[in-house]
């Protein structure tokens, strides 16, 4: 059983920029993946991106979680500038979803959130709360490689609950979810936005992508191109 969250705050107006990125170019082992990249993601807002499979999708994650430093071109996240020190400071505001969920697997869920949450400053009773919203508090106790994908993947989006970062990025948010379970990007990305931070999913799935997103754009040979907005 899925349980709601506490109301969150009315959503904060889309001025404030969360990222920025100008001009950036990414090489992974000497391959050029992303090449002039100008992207802006906005307080307030879930921004969709869409792309096949090596177009660079989750490099454009990777950046934007402060992970990958440009090889060329500026980038800001949470006020720090890409490849600075200043970037430390942030990344415990900045929440990724991977594609594939990075559990310990031979500890428990809740055992799994605890670490991150001793490491944040996250309380405990918010973790165990975190469990209980996305249906896992019967299982908080189970260890996470005895737990199917989906579960790991609640798990996760837990996690992500627990942390409230002012800025998510997902990775193919979907995938391993069964259906009454999909509810729970919507839900997790609401509190995100409501709280005035910002998502962004990236997915090779077009329609659930276009339902979830305010506005999409579209890695093309490792360049960002608008493609759709959605009215206020």
């Amino acid at each position: 059983m899925l349980l709601p969250l506490h109301q969150p705050p009315a959503p904060a107006p889309r001025q404030a920029g969360v990222a920025r990125l100008d001009g950036v170019a990414v090489n992974v082992e000497r391959t050029p993946v992303l090449r002039g990249v100008d992207l802006t993601v906005l307080a307030g807002e879930v921004l969709g991106v869409i792309g096949a499979n090596g177009s660079g999708k989750s490099t454009l994650l990777r950046v934007l979680a402060t992970l990958l430093v440009p090889a060329s071109g500026t980038g800001h996240v949470l006020g720090a500038t890409l490849g600075t020190t200043a970037c430390s400071a942030v990344r415990s505001r900045v929440a990724l979803v991977g594609h594939t969920p990075a559990l310990y697997p031979h500890l428990t869920l809740a055992e799994n959130l605890h670490v991150v949450a001793r490491l944040t400053g996250v309380a405990a009773a918010t973790v165990d709360g975190a469990l209980e919203t996305v249906g896992l508090a019967g299982a908080a106790g189970r260890r996470a490689d005895r737990c199917s994908q989906g579960m790991q993947r609640r798990a996760e989006l837990a996690r992500a609950l627990a942390a409230a970062p002012s800025l998510l990025l997902l990775d193919e948010p979907h995938a391993g979810l069964d259906a009454d379970s999909r509810g729970l990007i919507d839900l997790v990305t609401d509190r995100v936005r409501r709280a005035g931070g910002a998502c962004v999913a990236v997915s090779h799935d077009r329609d659930r992508l276009h339902t979830l997103a305010d506005r999409v754009v579209e890695v093309v040979d490792g360049q960002v191109r608008a493609t759709r907005e959605v009215p206020a």
